[in-house]
């Protein structure tokens, strides 16, 4: 089992694009994808239909509470500011 976690990556010091770990089982891998009408998170869902990740397309344009939603009605806890913090502190 992994735990949630959040990378990061940066292109000249700013966050460029982020994917959100959910906790899941190691072996399961994306299935499907379902992006947000804005395509700015992209979840991806395993075969069984869990949810394993969010792709976070544009960092600087999503705020917690927007992810928060998502994670909501994916049936996931919600981030802490903490948690979200290295996505606004470039």
């Amino acid at each position: 089992m992994t735990e949630r976690s959040l990378q990061i990556t940066y292109r000249k010091g700013r966050p460029f694009a982020a994917y959100l770990y959910l906790s899941r089982g190691t072996s399961q891998k994306s299935a499907r994808t379902e992006a947000s009408p804005d395509g700015l998170l992209v979840v991806d869902y395993a075969a069984d239909g869990s949810p394993i990740g969010v792709e976070i397309t544009a960092p600087e344009a999503v705020t917690l509470e927007r992810l928060n939603m998502v994670l909501r009605d994916l049936g996931q806890p919600p981030l802490s500011k903490h948690e979200f913090k290295p996505l606004t502190a470039a």
